[in-house]
Order: C-alpha cells, then sequence, then structure tokens
C-alpha cells in the first residue's frame, strides 16, 4: 500500500484518542485507549507492516471526504460509473449502557448502484512490536495480544488473512452494513464481541454531542466556517478525563520527507495548551479553561526541581516522564526516519511557558472566574521563580538541541508573566511582593530593548548577541509588549517579511543563522507563524496586505480544513496532524482581522429610528 499525502486524512476521536482516515476509506493511524498509549494502526509510519483498517469500494472510483456539518463524525465517498457508496466514521463519545468503551464505527453505504466492497482489517499493536492471534468466529473477530483485546464485529463474514482478516461483500442500493472496532483489556475479547452495536443510535447520539458542543461558541464573523473546524478539531485533541490538551494526536511525521526531524507531539505542552486555552476562551467555551485550570493546579512543583515549577511537557494523564525512544523496525513516512516516540524536550527548560500560561490564568480569571486562593499560591511560586531566573538561558520555543542560549522570545514571555502576575494581583487585591516583581518587570524589558535589539538588521533578533531573525517575535504585539505601531516592530515587520516569508508562508528562524537546532536538514514553512504574521500586520494597520495573506493560506489547509504543523515546498503538509498549535493561530487571526474590518468597512445603518 503506497503512502498517501499527509493532507489525505481527516480524523476523528472520542477525546481519549483519535483515527486518520484517509480519504480511501483506510484508517492508518490510531492508539488505544488514549492518545499516547501504543499504536494499533500505524501504516502511515511504515506501509508494509505498520497496521491498517481499509473499506472500500472494489471497482476503480474516485474519493471524496467531508464532515457531517458541525460534527467530527466523517464521510469518505467513492464516486464511480456503477454507483456511490459512503463510509461513515465516527468514534462515539456518549457511554453506551452506562460504560465507556473505545471504539471506531464504520457504517458503509450504498448510496445509488450495486457496491462491491472490500474490507481488510490488519491491527499490529504497540508499534508493531507485538503479535497477536486472531479468533474468527460468526459475529467477528478478537485479536489478542499479551496486553491487549481488540475485537471487530461484523455484519458479514471474515477470513483470515496473514495479518488479519478480509471481507468481500456487496451491497444493494440503500442497503447498510455496520462494522466495529473495540478495545479492551486482555482476556475480555469474547465480552466484546457479545456486546451488538447500534450504529444508527451511536451515530445519532454522537451528532448531538458534537453540535450541541459547538452551540455554546460565540464567534459571528468572518470565516465563521473554517474557525468552527478549528474549534471542533482543539476539542478533538481534548483528553476528557484531566482537562489535558495534546499537540497533536500523531508522531514521526516528517518536518522534511526523508528527514530526521520527526517528533511525537502526542503529550501536552504547557504552552500549545495555554493558547489552546486562550482561543477556547474566545471563542466561548470556558469549561475547557476551567477544565485544564484543573489538571494545572495539581502539575505545579516546589521551585528546586530541575525545571522549575514546571516541566514544558506532560502525558495526558499528568505523568512527567516522557522517554525518547526511537523505532528502527519501523521505515518512517515515506522513509522518514528515525521514528521516534516519547519526547527528549522534556526535560528541557523553556522560560516562555510561564508567560503564555499565567497570560491565559490572567484571561481566564477575567472572562469566566476568579482564581482560588490555592491556584494563587501556585502562581506565586511560578512568579517568583521566573523573577529569579529570567535572565538564565534555555532551550526556547523551539527547543533547540545544540545548546541554550538567550532568546528573545524567552525574555519576552518572561515580561508577560510578570506584567499578568502583577495586574492580577492588583485587580483581586491577591498578596503579592509586588515591588520587587514590579522593578523585575522593568529590568527585562530594558534588557530585551538593549540586547534583544539589533541596530545594523533594523530588527529584533531571536537571541541576544545574534542576527538571525526569530518569527516568534511577531507575537511582541500580540501580548502587548510593545505597540504595533512602534518603529522597532515595524521594522521588525518589513525585515520578516523579507528574510522569512515565502510567498505569505512564514519560515520560524534563519536555519544556518542564530542559534542553530542542532539538527541536520531543513524543514518547512510553519504554519502558525504565518497567523502570528496576518496578526501582526492587522493590528499595525495593514489590513489588506494581512487579509490576502490569510486568504491565501486559508488555501493550504486540507480539502476538510485540517492544517498540519509545516507546508512543504510545493504545498504539501508536513510534520504532526492535525496540529493545535496551527489551528488556534487561525482563530486568533481571523479574530483579530475580522475585528479591523468591521471597523473599516462598518455595515450601513438600517435606517430605521431607535426607540426611546
Amino acid at each position: 500500500m503506497p503512502y498517501k499525502p499527509i493532507e489525505a486524512y481527516g480524523v476523528i476521536g472520542d477525546l481519549h484518542s483519535v483515527a486518520l482516515v484517509a480519504n480511501d476509506g483506510s484508517i492508518d493511524w490510531c492508539c488505544l485507549p488514549h492518545f499516547d498509549s501504543p499504536s494499533v494502526f500505524a501504516a502511515i509510519l511504515d506501509d508494509r507492516k505498520g497496521g491498517t483498517f481499509k473499506i472500500a469500494v472494489r471497482r476503480d472510483s474516485s474519493h471524496r471526504q467531508l464532515y457531517l456539518p458541525e460534527t467530527n463524525i466523517l464521510i469518505t465517498r467513492f464516486l464511480s460509473e456503477e454507483g456511490v457508496g459512503e463510509v461513515i466514521d465516527f468514534m462515539p463519545i456518549a457511554p453506551i449502557g452506562g460504560a465507556k468503551r473505545h471504539e471506531i464505527i464504520r457504517i458503509v453505504n450504498s448510496v445509488r448502484g450495486k457496491l462491491p466492497c472490500r474490507l481488510d482489517c490488519c491491527p499490529a499493536y504497540d508499534y508493531a512490536r507485538e503479535k497477536h492471534r486472531a479468533h474468527v468466529r460468526p459475529e467477528g473477530v478478537v485479536f489478542e495480544t499479551q496486553a491487549v483485546d481488540f475485537a471487530l464485529l461484523s455484519p458479514v463474514p471474515l477470513q483470515p488473512t496473514e495479518d488479519g482478516v478480509s471481507a468481500d461483500f456487496t451491497l444493494e442500493p440503500g442497503e447498510q452494513a455496520v462494522f466495529c472496532f473495540r478495545y479492551g483489556r486482555t482476556g475480555t475479547g469474547a465480552e466484546l464481541l457479545a456486546i451488538p452495536t447500534d450504529g444508527q443510535e451511536a451515530l445519532y447520539r454522537t451528532t448531538k454531542f458534537w453540535r450541541k458542543w459547538l452551540a455554546k461558541g460565540r464567534y459571528e464573523g468572518r470565516w465563521r466556517e473554517m474557525i468552527e473546524r478549528s474549534a471542533l478539531a482543539l476539542k478533538l485533541l481534548t483528553f476528557e478525563p484531566t482537562g489535558a490538551i495534546v499537540a497533536a494526536p500523531t508522531c514521526g511525521l516528517p518536518e522534511e520527507l526523508g528527514g530526521v526531524r520527526n517528533w511525537d507531539y502526542r503529550y501536552t505542552w504547557i504552552r500549545d495548551a495555554a493558547f489552546t486555552i486562550y482561543a477556547f476562551l474566545r471563542l466561548g467555551y470556558t469549561e475547557e479553561a476551567a477544565n485544564f485550570m484543573r489538571w494545572l493546579e495539581s502539575r505545579v512543583q516546589e521551585e528546586d526541581t530541575p525545571t522549575g515549577p514546571l516541566q514544558i511537557m506532560y502525558r495526558v494523564d499528568g505523568s512527567p516522564e516522557i522517554p525518547e525512544l526511537e523505532l528502527p523496525h519501523l521505515d518512517g513516512y515515506m522513509g522518514s526516519r528515525p521514528v521516534r516516540i516519547g519526547n527528549g524536550a522534556a526535560k528541557q527548560i523553556q522560560l516562555d511557558i510561564y508567560g503564555e500560561l499565567i497570560d491565559s490564568i490572567y484571561l481566564y480569571d477575567k472572562h469566566v472566574t476568579q482564581v482560588s486562593y490555592d491556584l494563587w499560591q501556585k502562581i506565586r511560586s511560578m512568579l517568583r521563580w521566573v523573577a529569579r531566573h529570567w535572565e538564565s538561558p534555555d532551550e526556547g520555543i523551539w527547543e533547540v538541541r545544540s545548546g541554550r542560549r538567550q532568546f528573545v522570545y524567552s525574555k519576552m514571555q518572561c515580561w508577560v508573566a510578570l506584567d499578568r502576575g502583577l495586574r492580577l494581583a492588583l485587580k483581586r487585591g491577591l498578596p503579592n511582593n509586588r515591588e520587587w516583581l514590579r522593578s523585575t518587570r522593568d529590568r527585562i524589558y530594558e534588557s530585551i530593548m538593549k540586547n534583544g535589539w539589533n541596530e545594523r538588521r533594523q530588527a529584533f533578533v531571536q537571541c541576544y548577541g545574534a542576527d538571525a531573525l526569530d518569527a516568534s517575535n511577531l507575537l511582541m504585539p500580540l501580548v502587548r509588549f510593545v505597540s504595533p505601531s512602534d518603529p522597532r516592530m515595524l521594522a521588525t515587520l518589513d525585515r520578516t517579511s523579507e528574510e522569512l516569508v515565502s510567498d505569505s508562508l512564514v519560515y520560524r528562524y534563519e536555519i544556518g543563522r542564530g542559534a542553530g537546532d542542532g539538527l541536520s536538514g531543513r524543514e518547512g514553512t510553519f504554519s502558525v507563524c504565518t497567523f502570528w504574521l496576518v496578526e501582526a500586520l492587522t493590528r499595525a494597520g495593514r489590513v489588506d496586505e494581512a487579509r490576502l495573506i490569510f486568504e491565501k493560506m486559508l488555501t493550504y489547509a486540507n480539502p476538510l480544513g485540517l492544517y498540519a504543523e509545516q507546508i512543504g515546498p510545493s504545498g504539501q503538509a508536513l510534520g504532526n496532524f492535525p496540529q493545535a498549535f496551527t489551528h488556534l493561530g487561525l482563530i486568533s487571526a481571523a479574530f483579530a482581522l475580522n475585528r479591523q474590518l468591521v471597523r473599516d468597512y462598518p455595515k450601513p445603518s438600517s435606517g430605521r429610528r431607535k426607540s426611546t
């Protein structure tokens, strides 16, 4: 089975994990029961032995995908001269019979014509490291491993194959077949097969859940459809039991085809989660913010830990242990090796996380509910640590593996942390060492203006003493560190547009200059950076320029409106998919741009007199 483009996938999920479904009806990635669990299907990382679950029409046909409106229920359509078929894929959200099960339901419909179909289900548990035993029965098949069991309920007879099971079946016009793939603990396979599946009832309940959730949003401006799709994607990346939010649901998808920049993003980055909470708050989804605050409060540790009060990332259950391993038995997506699971960056120091986090807490306190005293104690601990360590070098937002530097963005976010902490304390009358924090905040500001500005390049640069540009500095006006019309910021915008932008797409830094990232090869443009550029231009008053870039960027989404981490030289998706960072950047940029357009081009009055 040849590799498919990353942009050829849609995503479904149950707020515990997700599955990637290709436009040819193949599920090529799924980890169960959780985002960071071992994979069950991983053909996207090895098309020969990674494991897949495909249902498709046997005859030559073209493929189309769409989401059932206002949901994360995916429809894959097969169009041919003989007829039209559809596969409806979803993972039920609501518990069935009072118990939560993790399952994928696939409803196959013959919309028009008599359709010959083919099913191939070949799981390869634990990244294809563990063998399974298949037991075919009249109601389906059980796949047994030493650790877990899986079951596939099937209305058609299944035939054993070398790696799994297959079936050839034909649907008459209007006929339907429902398949259900389930996860269970070891020894429970027979029980999984014994529980019947009501596909239509599950579809109804899941549709109702997604539409009810989406209806809580309050955005009504331009690009609403893209905003809502981004919100639905972000919600899919939320781990319901704890409120944790993963950066992306995949691992090993390359930033350069055939290259080594292949990372595991199935964890909760404090930075990404904080930005996501900000996006949820803007859209009116306050419950997600509250859940994350509860998760966060139990993560903050004493100040004498090696990485400070917080580690930069955690597993979805809150565990800090994320050892990085390579899987040499997997070929990697289109030969991109090594395939890594875990992430060694978990032990890095990245000072910026405190600014992004405390800014989100400040907004949560402002728009949802006042922070508790216990949470304030945690915040105070973080503020004290930042005030004492802001001058230290760190690995920065881009997690370089070439050694610590004095990154300008990290310093700026330290300023944000102290600034928002001071504002929060003043607004609520909370106890704090205000004078010390205020003087430290001011010292950080002066330090950035002196050491982070490069007079020769007329720009804020990546790190002290360097002359390389960095797209993260586009966030300066967005966090109110500088005015969007400050001459230094305007000059930085110009330099960034000249050096880091290629037809609206933005590279995150100049490879080969500045700090360097310690890795060989190159990478694509970084999608969220383009949305940062849009927002920075909008705030600087360059609205027409910002809008054109935004509209161009929308064309780089896949047909379902989803984005990977990066975009390659021919417009292809690169990196892990879908990425929370990109979708929250889209939401923020759309908000800013729409607000400015409303001001610049207000709708004419209806002419009606106001009542007195």
